[in-house]
């Protein structure tokens, strides 16, 4: 866009002021009219010029405070909802076969536990309580996939400590007794039985017996595919008794997003535990 400068108006050479001279004041004055309006037509152009300059100069800055106070609003807006309501985890590991499967994508609710409590049979995302990921290196996203984990990463949904989390499903509350009598039989809670849909194909309730209450303010968790899981049954010998502490816990999987083709709600199997007591 060019701008319109006082140079681009040149005034008409042949006006000049108004004469007094006698005989030629019809001619002379005729000619003055024309003059003073072709003059009054150039100082409004020129204002208008002038005015011009200064609107465009804060018509960009107007745009250049608008576009920072958008980027930080969104800013804090990824922040805030990483730290109270979603964050997205990817799953690196079998564990969870076959309702989370390597490199699926999935968002964590942060309001549970919080104000909404955690339930039996919930998917939950926590932190390493110290040694579950002893001698694991944590697998390096490449391609799309570690692009979209560093979009992920810069607008606060992805965590720079990713590699220090795991995903599991809670079975056990504090206060419940959790058992197993070993290969072939079903893990029971508070006694009863339980019949376990989202087992892995082929996978069976535990290869292991054992037999522990779950400590106050703790949670057993215990992967779908039982035989490829280094769950709570392998960390016994832990403090908890391999129960996990609810405070390492960063929020309840509700959703998988990706890919597309498995993308889905992460439903809680309510009907595997609705006969489950309370604990005593």
């Amino acid at each position: 866009m060019h701008e319109t400068s006082a140079g681009a108006w040149p005034a008409d050479p042949q006006l000049g002021e108004p004469s007094t001279e006698g005989g030629r004041g019809d001619g002379v004055t005729g000619g003055t009219e024309a003059g003073a309006e072709a003059s009054s037509t150039t100082r409004a152009q020129r204002r208008l010029a002038e005015r011009g300059r200064p609107a465009r100069r804060s018509a960009g800055g107007s745009i250049l405070r608008e576009t920072a106070i958008i980027l930080v609003s969104a800013l804090v807006l990824s922040w805030l909802i990483k730290t109270f309501l979603v964050q997205a985890f990817f799953i690196p590991s079998s564990s969870m076969h076959d309702t989370l499967v390597e490199d699926d994508r999935i968002m964590v609710s942060k309001l549970t536990p919080g104000p909404f409590d955690l339930e039996r049979g919930d998917i939950v995302v926590f932190k390493d309580p110290g040694g579950w990921l002893e001698g694991q290196k944590p697998v390096e996203a490449t391609g799309w996939r570690g692009a979209m984990n560093d979009v992920f990463t810069f607008v606060g949904l992805y965590p720079q400590d990713a590699g220090e989390h795991l995903v599991k499903r809670v079975i056990g509350l504090p206060g419940d007794r959790v058992a197993c009598a070993g290969p072939g039989e079903p893990v029971t809670v508070n006694g009863v039985a339980l019949d376990e849909p989202y087992l892995a194909a082929g996978a069976i309730p535990s290869q292991m017996d054992f037999d522990i209450t779950v400590p106050p303010n703790s949670l057993w968790v215990m992967g779908d595919n039982r035989q490829s899981s280094s769950d709570s049954r392998l960390h016994r010998g832990d403090p908890g008794g391999g129960s996990i502490p609810i405070g390492n816990v960063v929020g309840k999987a509700f959703v998988l997003v990706w890919p597309l083709d498995r993308a889905t709600v992460l439903h809680n199997p309510g009907a595997t535990f609705e006969d489950v007591p309370d604990a005593s």
